[in-house]
């Protein structure tokens, strides 16, 4: 099973040379591999220091973990900027994939499979081989485009439906439902029972709580 040869830019006289090569940066693909949720970072240190101990750091030049900035809104009204995987659950590596990286990579903790094509077994039933498929060039571009230009998106724990209990102001302590969310502003519009009567009312996120 040798995947180099399947890379348009490896040539044969790269395998015939009496001079052994160190496999050249522009020989490398970039392709996706599936991770245990939550453990994306940890698959990418784990997996940086497992090419330098098993000896394929010079076939695995990049791995990266696309983010994209966002902006959490506190319950106290603050602002956190955060960082917000655009695929969680994946990472992505840029190497020249041959046996030796498969098996580094496959096996390195926390990881599931490559992203690829599904080789069928020729008898008998269960999953067969997952065979990697290079992401392509234009794919490429634009996850990383996405990550670099994105605006920051205003998150909040907050949506139409919630349940919620007014802290402070004027409607104290009553119960509502949140009808509108508008993060750019802070606010949200609920549904609040005066005098027998749902009451849409603006309020800041600091005044309400959202009820479980």
């Amino acid at each position: 099973m040798t995947y180099a040869s399947d890379d348009p830019s490896y040539t044969a006289d790269s395998e015939n040379s009496d001079v052994p090569q160190e496999p050249r940066k522009s020989q490398s693909r970039w392709y996706a591999v599936q991770v245990a949720s939550g453990c994306e970072k940890r698959v990418k240190l784990n997996l940086e220091q497992r090419a330098i101990t098993l000896d394929v750091a010079s076939r695995i030049f990049q791995i990266e973990i696309p983010q994209t900035p966002a902006v959490k809104l506190r319950k106290d009204g603050s602002r956190q900027n955060i960082e917000e995987k655009v695929f969680p659950g994946y990472v992505l590596i840029r190497m020249v994939l041959d046996d030796d990286v498969w098996q580094v990579v496959k096996n390195t903790p926390h990881v599931i499979n490559f992203v690829g094509a599904e080789q069928r077994r020729a008898t008998g039933r269960g999953r067969g081989h997952v065979k990697p498929m290079p992401l392509s060039r234009a794919e490429v571009e634009r996850i990383f485009k996405q990550t670099q230009e994105q605006a920051p998106v205003v998150k909040v724990d907050m949506a139409e439906g919630d349940k919620i209990l007014v802290l402070s102001g004027p409607f104290k302590d009553f119960s509502g439902e949140v009808i509108e969310v508008s993060p750019e502003r802070s606010k949200l519009k609920a549904l609040l029972s005066i005098f027998g009567r749902d009451t849409p009312v603006e309020l800041e996120f600091n005044q309400v709580q959202k009820e479980s």
